[in-house]
C-alpha cells in the first residue's frame, strides 16, 4: 500500500491520470531480470503475467487464468482489484480504458516495456477518445530505492558442436528473407532471438540464459548492441570473425535514428521507444521474426544433442523419484526440500547449467495452483497421503528440458483417482495424434480436452508450448491452446503436453511430456501426415490410474512408452535404482 501511495504522489506531480506496469522488460520477454519487477514491487502479486493499472483512487491487475487463485491469495488488502483475463463478466485492460479514462486525462507508460502493438491499441484508444498519452516517464525510477541494477554478467558462445550451424549460416538465412521482402534493415530485439541468430548464451534472466541485447541486420553488417563489459576479448574475436560488431546497448537509440530505408521489424517485440525513433518515410514490414521461426524448427544436430539431454534428465527424475517415495515415512521432507534435491540431481548430470525455471512443487491444494512458488511462510511438509505436483526442468548445453509428474504419496481417494486418471487419458489422446501437414496446435487442443470436458472439467491454460534449446523453456511461435495460435505444426518442432486438473482448496493433477513433431506419412491422395514422439523419459505413477477408465489402446501406449522409458534409462542406473525403475514402469 506505501508503494502504491508513493506511485500516486508521483503520478500526480507528473500529471498522469492513470499509469500502466507491465510484466516485461524492454524487450518483451516473459521473464524477466529483478530490474524489471515494478510490477511486483507496487502490488506484491508475483506471478511472471500481469498488468497492473494504477489510478488516483483505485488499482486493477490483470492475470491469466495460471494465476488466478495466487493472484486472489497475494492482491488481498493491498487495494488491488483482480482482473480475470478471458474469463466472462471481466473487461480487457484496452476495454476498461476506452470505457473508464475520461477526455482530456492522460494515460501513462515506459514506452520501453511495450511492444509496438500494445502501443498502437492505446494509440487508437487516445486518438477515438480524445486521451493523452505519456510514454516518457519510468515513474518507479523516482522513489524505487532498493532497485536492482541491470544485470552485468558474461556472455559466452554456444559452440557449433551444440548449436549445429554457425552464426554466419544463420545471418545467411536471414539475409536471404530481407532480400525476399525487400527490406535493408532488420531489427531484432527479442532476446532468444539474439542469443540464437548469434550463438550466444549469457545469463541476464533467471533461468533462460539470455543476454540484454538488440542486433540490427542490414546487407553487408550484423550489429550486436550490448553492454560492452559482458564480452571478454575471446568472446568478442569469435563474434567479429562471424560478421558481428560489437556496439555500446543504449548506442541501438541513435543508430535507428539514422536508418533511412525499408526496414523490418517484429511488432509484437519491438519496443514502443525504439519504434518512436524510426523515420515517418521508411517503409516498416512487420511481421513475426524470421529468427522465431527458424530457431522453431531444430537441426539434426539439435535433436539429436536434446535426445542426450532428455535422458540425462530421466535419469535424475527417477532418482528423484526414487529418493521421495523411500524417504516420505522416514525423514522430514518439504515442497522447498524436495525442489533442493531435484535441482541437487539434476547438477550431477554432464553439461548441466542450472534449472530452466523456479520448480513448481505443490503439495495437495497447493498444486491447484498451476504456477505456485514456495516460500518459508507456506511450505508444506510431505506425508504418506495426497498427491505432490512437480514440474521442473534443466538448462543443458545441449537441450532444455521441462517435464511434470504428479507423484502419489498414499491412498487417494475415488475423485483424486478419477482425475488423475482423465489427465492420463488427455495426455495420451494428444501424445498419439496423427495430423495433416498444415495442422495448427489450436486444431489439436480438443483432444487433451474432450475427456476432461466429458466430466465437465477445464483447464484455464494452454496444453503446450514450445520449448527452447538450451533457451526459454517457453518459445513460440508454436503452440498448443484452444485460440490464439494460428502456427502449423512442423517437423523438428518441440512442444510440450500437459492436461491437467486443478481444484481450489482440493488438489491439482498435471502430467507433462516434451513433444517432437515427426514424419508420419506420405500419401499422394491426402497429403504428407506428422506425428508425435515423445522424448521425455520418466515413469508416470501408476498408483494414480484407474486402469478400469483406460481404453485397451491407452494401456498399450502407457505400457509401451513405459517399456521405453526403462530402456532408455537403465543402462545408466545403478542395479537398485534398475530394480525401483522395474517396478515403476511394471506393465498393466
Amino acid at each position: 500500500m506505501s508503494n502504491l501511495e508513493k506511485i500516486r504522489d508521483i503520478m500526480k506531480k507528473n500529471n498522469i491520470n492513470y499509469y500502466i506496469i507491465p510484466s516485461s522488460d524492454s524487450h518483451q520477454s516473459e521473464y524477466v531480470a529483478d530490474y524489471f519487477k515494478g510490477r511486483e514491487f507496487i502490488s506484491g502479486f508475483t506471478g511472471s503475467a500481469g498488468t497492473l493499472l494504477i489510478g488516483h483512487q483505485d488499482a486493477y491487475l490483470w492475470t491469466d487464468g495460471r494465476y488466478f487463485i495466487q493472484a486472489e491469495k497475494e492482491l488481498r488488502g493491498t487495494g488491488i482489484s483482480l482482473m480475470k483475463m478471458r474469463t466472462s463478466g471481466y473487461p480487457t485492460i484496452e476495454e476498461w480504458i476506452k470505457q473508464n479514462i475520461k477526455e482530456e486525462e492522460t494515460l501513462g507508460f515506459d514506452g520501453k516495456l511495450f511492444s509496438v502493438n500494445q502501443y498502437k491499441g492505446f494509440l487508437n484508444i487516445a486518438n477515438e477518445n480524445k486521451l493523452r498519452l505519456n510514454m516518457n516517464n519510468d515513474l518507479l525510477e523516482e522513489f524505487w530505492a532498493t532497485r536492482s541494477e541491470l544485470p552485468k554478467s558474461k556472455i559466452f558462445i554456444h559452440e557449433e558442436v551444440y548449436s549445429g550451424k554457425s552464426a554466419l549460416e544463420k545471418l545467411s538465412e536471414v539475409r536471404y528473407h530481407m532480400k525476399e521482402k525487400k527490406a535493408a534493415n532488420y531489427i531484432i530485439s527479442s532476446l532468444d532471438d539474439i542469443a540464437w541468430l548469434c550463438n550466444i548464451r549469457g545469463n541476464d534472466i533467471k533461468f533462460n540464459p539470455v543476454a540484454l541485447a538488440y542486433v540490427i541486420v542490414t546487407e553487408k553488417d550484423t550489429n550486436l548492441y550490448i553492454n560492452n563489459n559482458k564480452i571478454d576479448n575471446e568472446t568478442r574475436i569469435k563474434l567479429n570473425s562471424q560478421g558481428i560488431n560489437i556496439y555500446e546497448y543504449d548506442e541501438i537509440e541513435e543508430h535507428v535514428k539514422l536508418i533511412n530505408e525499408a526496414t523490418i521489424i517484429d511488432a509484437s517485440k519491438l519496443n514502443a521507444k525504439i519504434y518512436s525513433l524510426l523515420s515517418k518515410d521508411i517503409e516498416i514490414i512487420d511481421e513475426i521474426n524470421i529468427t522465431t521461426r527458424l530457431k522453431a524448427v531444430k537441426n539434426d544436430i539439435e535433436i539429436s544433442n536434446i535426445e542426450k539431454s532428455q535422458i540425462r534428465d530421466g535419469v535424475a527424475m527417477v532418482r528423484f523419484i526414487k529418493w521421495l517415495k523411500e524417504s516420505i515415512k522416514k525423514e522430514k521432507i518439504t515442497e522447498i526440500s524436495a525442489s533442493k534435491k531435484l535441482t541437487e540431481l539434476r547438477a550431477m548430470g554432464e553439461n548441466y547449467k542450472g534449472d530452466s525455471f523456479n520448480t513448481i512443487a505443490g503439495y495437495k491444494d497447493h498444486a491447484a495452483m498451476m504456477h505456485y512458488s514456495a516460500t518459508e511462510a507456506t511450505d508444506y511438509e510431505l506425508k504418506a497421503e495426497g498427491m505432490f505436483l512437480v514440474d521442473s526442468g534443466a538448462q543443458y548445453l545441449d537441450g532444455t528440458t521441462d517435464i511434470t509428474r504428479t507423484f502419489v504419496l498414499g491412498k487417494l481417494t475415488s475423485e483424486e483417482k478419477r482425475d488423475f486418471t482423465l489427465v492420463l487419458k488427455g495426455h495420451i489422446a494428444l501424445a498419439t495424434a496423427k495430423f495433416l501437414k498444415g495442422t495448427t496446435g489450436m486444431n489439436l487442443d480438443i483432444l487433451a480436452r474432450r475427456p476432461l470436458w466429458n466430466y465437465r472439467i477445464d483447464y484455464k491454460c494452454g496444453t503446450g508450448h514450445g520449448v527452447g534449446y538450451f533457451l526459454n523453456v517457453h518459445e513460440g511461435p508454436q503452440g498448443i491452446r484452444p485460440e490464439g495460435n494460428t502456427t502449423a505444426l512442423e517437423k523438428g518442432m518441440i512442444i510440450t503436453n500437459e492436461p491437467g486438473v486443478y481444484k481450489e482448496g482440493k488438489h491439482g493433477i498435471r502430467i507433462e511430456n516434451t513433444l517432437l513433431v515427426v514424419e508420419d506419412m506420405k500419401s499422394e491422395e491426402f497429403g504428407e501426415f506428422y506425428k508425435f514422439n515423445t522424448i521425455s523419459y520418466c515413469p508416470i505413477d501408476l498408483n494414480g490410474v484407474d486402469i478400469y477408465m483406460l481404453t485397451n489402446e491407452e494401456k498399450e501406449w502407457l505400457n509401451n512408452y513405459h517399456k521405453i522409458v526403462f530402456e532408455k534409462l537403465s543402462p545408466y542406473l545403478s542395479e537398485e535404482e534398475v530394480k525401483f525403475l522395474e517396478g515403476e514402469t511394471r506393465e498393466i
